[in-house]
């Protein structure tokens, strides 16, 4: 079973667009990060699934390069697409 830091909206989140990453900051001064991509298909995946994934098939699991901890992103596979297309980046295949 995973344990997570904390819950985090990807709303709450920063985007960069040059790396196509979703960021927050970690309590040890780096900070979490997500590729898009990666965002994507775990919210295809849950969405698929009705949200009944158990935690260690979750893959919404951003994690700090830095230390050991992880967050797990909450949001909707909307809220991504709606950011693929804010940002013109093409929906992964």
């Amino acid at each position: 079973m995973s344990t997570f830091y904390d819950e985090i909206e990807i709303d709450d989140m920063s985007f960069d667009e040059e790396t196509k990453t979703f960021h927050y900051p970690c309590p040890c001064g780096d900070r979490f990060e997500i590729y898009i991509d990666d965002l994507y298909f775990a919210f295809d995946d849950l969405e698929k699934a009705d949200g009944e994934l158990p935690a260690d098939e979750l893959s919404n699991i951003a994690t700090c390069p830095s230390c050991s901890l992880q967050i797990l992103c909450i949001g909707e596979l909307q809220d991504v697409i709606d950011i693929y297309e804010k940002m013109d980046i093409p929906l992964p295949a």
